[in-house]
């Protein structure tokens, strides 16, 4: 924030998979995501990320809004949703900041990406003084890989938008990159060569992105732990149990603030398959 002082920040990334109805359901999956969200206000960071929010075109609702509020009353939000020619209730992020913080400046940037992908919600960056703090919903490269060809693209403009922000001021990136970067990263990579998030091709897209002059924070404070992920598939019943996951969700640090991290590592999000948040505490 101020050059004068050095802060400790607390920051959080989440996949929340659908907002509304973490917020309005009262599914079992729903009351799992709100025990998630209650986990996240003890935490009481000072920035939040969160992905994949699939609200409309208009964004939370008057009573998304309310709900929210009671979990975290001390927050300003900011959002972004898919909107046309995009597909509707599609992707989309947010940010709640504690309003202590001095107001940043917010931009939606488009970075030039093919198909739809820049309508669909997927990067919001927030532009303090002293740095950035930037969010993504990276796009998948879907069933057959049949969205692989425009996720190489993607991958690179990301890439080269990222790098325009560290040559001004440094940067904080999170969110879900839709990738396992290293066998590590994933409970079975022999079988899941040619899955979505694990090609060749989007690992290669990963390492330019770090080539820029980035950090995968988690391995630099862990080095090469094992059985440590950030996703696991819904459809299997036992993939928690089991621990066959993936880890797909970073923070990312410029190269030059590596040794301002203080922790970075997984929130315990108990029984609850799919995303678990990420927390990242660094001084600025």
């Amino acid at each position: 924030m101020r050059k004068a002082s050095t802060t400790t920040m607390k920051l959080i990334s989440w996949n929340i998979d659908s907002l509304n109805a973490a917020l309005t359901s009262e599914s079992p999956r729903a009351l799992l995501s709100r025990a998630v969200m209650n986990t996240l206000v003890a935490e009481d960071a000072d920035i939040i990320a969160i992905q994949e929010t699939k609200l409309s075109a208009a964004g939370p609702t008057k009573k998304h809004l309310e709900i929210l509020h009671t979990f975290f009353p001390d927050y300003h939000t900011t959002w972004r949703s898919s909107v046309e020619p995009a597909r509707k209730g599609y992707a989309g992020t947010m940010f709640l900041y504690k309003n202590t913080l001095p107001e940043p400046k917010i931009t939606h940037p488009e970075i030039g990406a093919p198909s739809t992908m820049d309508s669909e919600g997927r990067i919001i960056t927030l532009e303090f003084d002293e740095f950035f703090v930037t969010q993504v919903y990276t796009p998948n490269a879907g069933d057959g890989l049949g969205r692989l060809d425009d996720r190489q693209i993607w991958d690179e403009k990301y890439a080269e938008y990222l790098a325009e922000l560290d040559s001004k001021k440094p940067v904080l990136a999170t969110g879900d990159y839709n990738v396992a970067h290293k066998e590590i990263d994933l409970a079975n990579p022999a079988s899941n060569r040619r899955s979505a998030g694990f090609t060749d091709e989007e690992r290669q897209g990963f390492t330019n992105l770090l080539a820029k002059g980035f950090i995968d924070s988690f391995r630099y404070v862990h080095g090469d732990v094992t059985d440590a992920y950030t996703w696991w598939a819904q459809r299997s019943r036992t993939s928690k149990i089991n621990n066959t996951g993936w880890r797909i969700d970073y923070w990312l640090t410029s190269q030059r603030l590596a040794n301002n991290i203080q922790k970075s590592d997984m929130i315990d999000s108990g029984s609850r398959q799919d995303h678990t948040p990420i927390v990242l505490e660094i001084s600025l």
